[in-house]
């Protein structure tokens, strides 16, 4: 094992369980195209090796969802539409003012 410091600045996980309508999941929001959407500008903007946007299964807060979560601020978003995507950049943005548009 290899003991190492996290290698991204910030790290967001955007829920995308699918309990496939037993009961409400965050997949029933589009959370997979407001991941692809954060993925894409994330790499316009040339914060790619800093910054990395992964799926997640269920972290325990589908009622409130669909969910993203920012670490290691432990910001939360719940109730996250698809279209949000630009306010959640935002935040990434103004936690993180040492980013700039180089890799």
């Amino acid at each position: 094992m290899k003991k190492e410091t996290r290698p991204y600045t910030c790290h967001v996980f955007v829920c995308t369980n699918n309990r496939h309508g037993e009961r409400k999941s965050c997949a029933d929001g589009g959370n997979e195209a407001l991941k692809d959407f954060l993925k894409e500008e994330i790499e316009k903007r040339g914060w790619k090796t800093r910054v990395r946007v992964s799926n997640c299964g269920c972290m325990g807060l589908c009622a409130r969802g669909p969910n993203v979560i920012l670490y290691p601020e432990g910001i939360w978003f719940s109730d996250v539409s698809a279209g949000e995507g630009g306010q959640i950049l935002d935040e990434i943005a103004a936690l993180l003012p040492n980013i700039s548009g180089k890799s």
